[in-house]
């Protein structure tokens, strides 16, 4: 019950520093029905079961430029193996804001490629529509073959967009590297996933 009783007050310290629900589970790297479940919880409000999702703290990695750096080197690890099996390169990492970013830094340098950030967001400040755009600060996508990296899959929700605007611009995505997938999927949008720890719950 401690750590719930974390979660309940780190989801809302979020909400009161303007974060909205998609924000908060970014964050928290949780779902967003675990955010609401959260948020109803510390309201006292009569409550349903909590939702079937687990909390992924990585701050022990992530606090440490050493540690990251090797995290890197293993994702890019886990993906020359597809890369070299289409006998393709790849040209472009792509990072998913905020998360996402650090790795793929590292990944881009690890694998001398240009660097590309995708940033989730939507124009009400809800949760009723996901839109995404990438970042004209960093390269462009549109021909490239690349490699799209974020630090946890919950639902895929996030990933399948960012392929689908990849594409939609002429890139290739060939590959996706995670820190964990908790959706257990070996490919999302028919780009193959790969990920340092898979979570598989068993009822």
């Amino acid at each position: 019950m401690k750590n719930i009783d974390k979660l309940i007050q780190k989801a809302l310290e979020l909400q009161a520093n303007g974060l909205v629900t998609r924000q908060i589970a970014d964050e928290l790297n949780v779902s967003r029905e675990t955010v609401t479940w959260l948020l109803t919880r510390a309201k006292k409000e009569e409550v349903s079961s909590a939702p079937k999702d687990i909390s992924v703290n990585w701050s022990s990695i992530g606090k440490s430029a050493f540690r990251m750096r090797h995290v890197g080197i293993a994702m890019c690890d886990m993906v020359i193996d597809t890369v070299e099996a289409t006998g393709s390169e790849i040209d472009l990492v792509v990072g998913i804001g905020l998360s996402g970013v650090p790795l793929a830094s590292l990944m881009a340098e690890e694998l001398n490629t240009e660097l590309s950030v995708y940033h989730a967001y939507n124009e009400q400040g809800d949760d009723s529509k996901l839109n995404g755009a990438f970042s004209r600060n960093f390269a462009g996508i549109k021909g490239k073959k690349c490699i799209i990296v974020d630090d946890v899959i919950t639902t895929g929700n996030t990933m399948s967009d960012v392929v689908t605007h990849l594409r939609s611009s002429g890139a290739k995505p060939m590959a996706i590297a995670v820190l964990v997938d908790k959706s257990g999927s070996e490919t999302l949008s028919e780009v193959p996933v790969h990920s340092l720890v898979r979570i598989t719950r068993v009822d």
